[in-house]
């Protein structure tokens, strides 16, 4: 995937993180049916940067069994403050509303952030 500056996917890859907002989190990310994953990320943040390519590999890998959605925090300061988002990037993992665990600043590796994404959700579905 070829990334432009500030983290956003360039035109003609394919985003397979969808944006949500505070208007939309419940309805795309608590009321989901199946595992959700909420990446509280700043566009502005290079760790960030670094890890979007990883996160958008492990995506396309999970496919539809896990959506994958990001959070601008600096955007969305209410909704990261409601869910004590501390630092960035701060993965999220969501079943059935709840919060099924966190990772805070995952090392940037496809195998570190494939186990993150999925580790939480083993034996539950």
């Amino acid at each position: 995937m070829h990334v432009e500056t500030g983290g956003r996917p360039s035109r003609g890859s394919i985003d397979w993180i969808r944006t949500v907002t505070s208007a939309t989190f419940d309805e795309q990310v608590l009321n989901a049916e199946g595992p959700v994953v909420a990446e509280f990320m700043s566009y502005g943040c290079s760790y960030c940067r670094t890890l979007e390519p990883v996160l958008q590999r492990v995506a396309e890998t999970v496919g539809p069994a896990e959506t994958i959605f990001r959070v601008n925090v600096p955007i969305e300061q209410k909704l990261a403050a409601s869910y004590d988002i501390r630092g960035t990037p701060t993965l999220v993992m969501f079943l059935g509303g709840q919060e099924m665990g966190r990772v805070e600043a995952p090392d940037p590796s496809l195998s570190t952030v494939l186990t993150a994404v999925t580790q939480p959700f083993r034996g539950v579905i």
